[in-house]
C-alpha cells in the first residue's frame, strides 16, 4: 500500500469519526445524568435530515435558514419524547426507562415511514460541500473541515456549559444524586430537559453533516450510526464528554483502516466495531477515559 492511500484513509477516518463523536456526545451527556441509555437516539439522528430536507424543498429556504429550522426541532423533539416518555419513570426502576427508550426508537422509525414513506431521497448538498481539495494526490472533501471544524467548537461550548455555568453545576450535581440535588433547589426537570435539548441538537448536526457525506436519506438511516455512536461512547468512556470525542475518533479512524487493510472482508466492518466493543468491556470496562461509578438499585 502506499504512503499516499494511507494518508487518504487516514484523511477519510477523521471525517467518519468526527461524525460518530457529534452523535456519541448526546449518548454520553444523557447517560452521565440519568445513567440511562437513550437508545432512540440513532431516530432523533434521522429526523434532522428528513427536516432540512423538507424545509429547503417544499418551503424553498435557504439552505443555512432550513438547518437551523432543522436542528430547532430536532431538539425540541428530544424535549418532547424526555416530557412524555422518561419524566413519568424517573422514580420508576431504570429498566423501565430504558424500555420506554426502545418504544420510543421504534415510534419515531415508523413515524417517519409513514409521514415520509420508506423510499429513499436524494439530499440537495450545497456548493461549498462539493468542493475537493487536493494536497498533492490527496484529496479531501469540504465535509471533512466542516465535521472536525464543528466537533471541536462543540466540545469547547459543551465543557464551558458543564464545566463553567450554573445549568452544567445543576447537570454536574444531578448525575451524582438526583435526590440529593432536588433538596438543595436544583431544579431537576429544568437542567435534564436542558441535557436533552442539547443532546438531540448535537445529534441534528451529526445527522446533517451525515445527509452531506452519505447524500441519501431513509427512515432507518439512524440504526447503525447510531449502534455505532453508543459503542464511541462506551469505548471513550460514556458519561466523559471528551472520551465521547476520543470514542468516536478511534472507532471512525479504526472501521476505515480495517477496510483499508483487509479489503478482502471489508464486509465485516461493522462486525469488527462490535468486536472492539467487546473487547473493550473485557479489557477496559469504564472505557479509556471513564470513571468507576457504583450503580444504585
Amino acid at each position: 500500500m502506499s504512503l499516499t492511500m494511507l494518508l487518504q484513509n487516514i484523511v477519510n477516518g477523521f471525517s467518519l469519526g468526527s461524525l460518530y463523536a457529534l452523535i456519541a456526545i448526546g449518548y454520553t451527556m444523557v447517560y452521565g445524568i440519568l445513567r440511562l441509555i437513550n437508545f432512540a437516539h440513532g431516530e432523533v439522528f434521522m429526523l434532522a435530515p428528513y427536516f432540512l430536507f423538507y424545509s429547503s424543498m417544499i418551503f424553498v429556504l435557504p439552505w443555512w435558514l432550513s438547518a437551523i429550522i432543522a436542528i430547532v426541532l430536532t431538539a425540541l423533539t428530544g424535549m418532547l419524547s424526555e416530557r412524555i416518555a422518561y419524566k413519568p419513570l424517573r422514580d420508576a426502576p431504570r429498566i423501565s426507562a430504558l424500555i420506554s427508550a426502545i418504544g420510543v426508537s421504534f415510534f419515531l422509525q415508523n413515524l417517519a415511514i409513514v409521514l415520509f414513506s420508506g423510499i429513499p431521497k436524494s439530499v440537495h448538498r450545497p456548493a461549498f460541500f462539493s468542493k475537493l481539495f487536493q494536497f498533492g494526490e490527496i484529496r479531501i472533501q469540504s465535509t471533512l473541515f466542516a465535521s472536525i471544524g464543528i466537533s471541536i467548537i462543540v466540545l469547547s461550548l459543551l465543557i464551558y456549559i458543564v464545566y463553567k455555568t450554573k445549568t452544567g453545576l445543576a447537570m454536574r450535581a444531578i448525575s451524582k444524586d438526583i435526590e440529593t440535588s432536588r433538596l438543595m433547589g436544583v431544579d431537576v426537570n429544568k437542567a435534564i430537559s436542558i441535557t436533552f435539548v442539547i443532546g438531540s441538537a448535537l445529534a441534528a448536526v451529526g445527522g446533517i453533516l451525515w445527509s452531506l457525506r452519505f447524500p441519501q436519506i431513509f427512515p432507518t438511516m439512524g440504526t447503525i450510526p447510531g449502534l455505532k455512536a453508543f459503542i464511541a461512547a462506551v469505548v471513550g468512556g460514556i458519561g466523559s464528554i471528551p472520551g465521547a470525542m476520543l470514542g468516536g475518533m478511534l472507532l471512525g479512524m479504526s472501521e476505515i483502516l480495517f477496510v483499508t487493510f483487509f479489503p478482502a472482508i471489508s464486509g465485516y466492518r461493522d462486525s469488527f466495531v462490535f468486536i472492539i466493543l467487546i473487547l473493550i468491556l473485557f479489557l477496559k470496562p469504564d472505557g479509556i477515559l471513564g470513571t468507576k461509578t457504583q450503580e444504585k438499585v
